[in-house]
């Protein structure tokens, strides 16, 4: 018996100990909390290499101008039969017309330049009588402005203006003998008058279709450089010049207003008023004012309808007007 007791306690003994053990070995293996037990893969790029992009050149520009053309050509024409009893007489006229303008805007600056160019003629046939050639448009119009903007829409400008024609213009009679149209008189010319005004004051722009300017320093030179107008067989003021010059000089009070607005996708309005006001008689300025409607038929043909007022003293001293109804062909660019 006692043989057994001492065999069961080393069974015990020896259980014992496996047990230790297996708790030595185990805490072995427990992790540490600084241990990282998920390894790190290795990234497959050892060395990065730099390598230059090429990047091509643009070569972009501000381009701080815009231009505006137009060019074109307006007709009207009428013809009646040998028996034709309503009465009429036959004719033609034709006219041409050139517009252009540029404009130079960086930041406060800005410098605009336009220049308007009309000349036409008509033509009526008789087949008793000789009928002359008259011309219905002539107009030489080109004006220089630079502004410095004070505001959004306003700023101090000064501008250079000359205005003047192509042709001559005559007073039309009739031949005693044959009843044939003649000449009587020639009553201007290029440069017969010719005008030049400059101007300096403040200039209202609230958006591009609409300019107010206020002149309140301007001067305008009137020259006669035909001796047919600036030498009257009645000795008269021609233009406001006086016989035998051929030149005048005013200081005055200008109001120049422009309006080009298109009131619908098709129909645009074109408008300059200018007002003068000589300082010596500033109860009686000048006026002028020159409206255009064009409606647009197509991209080429368009139908206008222009109108002209003037009232100048030195002129006449009634208001002087024309009008005309036109069919045309007019190319603008841009298109």
């Amino acid at each position: 018996m006692f043989k057994s007791i001492n065999f069961l306690f080393v069974i015990l003994l020896l259980v014992v100990s496996q047990q230790g053990m297996a708790q030595i070995d185990l805490k072995a293996l427990r992790a540490k909390p600084d241990t990282n037990i998920v390894e790190k893969p290795q990234s497959p790029v050892t060395h990065l290499q730099e390598l230059p992009v090429p990047i091509p050149q643009l070569d972009l520009e501000i381009n701080y101008w815009k231009h505006w053309t137009k060019f074109g050509i307006n007709m009207n024409q009428a013809s009646f039969s040998e028996n034709w009893n309503a009465g009429g007489v036959n004719s033609i006229a034709v006219g041409l017309l050139g517009w252009h303008k540029s404009e130079y805007n960086k930041n406060n600056f800005q410098y605009t330049t336009e220049i308007d160019l009309r000349y036409g003629k008509i033509r009526t046939s008789n087949k008793d009588v000789r009928q002359l050639a008259k011309k219905n448009n002539d107009r030489i119009f080109w004006d220089h402005k630079i502004a410095h903007k004070l505001s959004k829409s306003w700023a101090l400008y000064f501008s250079v203006t000359f205005e003047s024609q192509f042709d001559a213009g005559y007073k039309y009679g009739r031949d005693p003998e044959t009843n044939d149209e003649i000449i009587t008189d020639t009553v201007s010319a290029f440069m017969a008058p010719g005008y030049f005004t400059e101007s300096f004051g403040l200039e209202y722009k609230p958006d591009n279709t609409f300019s107010l300017r206020l002149g309140t320093g301007t001067a305008r030179q009137t020259l006669l450089l035909d001796n047919r107008i600036a030498e009257p067989v009645d000795g008269k003021e021609v233009y406001g010049v006086e016989p035998g010059k051929k030149f005048r000089n005013d200081l005055a009070f200008q109001i120049t207003a422009n309006l080009d607005r298109n009131l619908s996708k098709n129909l645009n309005i074109k408008a300059r008023y200018n007002m003068f006001a000589d300082y010596k008689e500033i109860s009686d300025p000048d006026h002028r004012l020159d409206a255009t409607l064009t409606a647009k038929v197509t991209n080429l043909v368009n139908v206008s309808l222009s109108g002209i007022m003037v009232y100048n003293s030195a002129e006449d001293t009634k208001v002087q007007y024309s009008q005309a109804l036109a069919l045309g062909l007019t190319y603008t660019l841009p298109r």
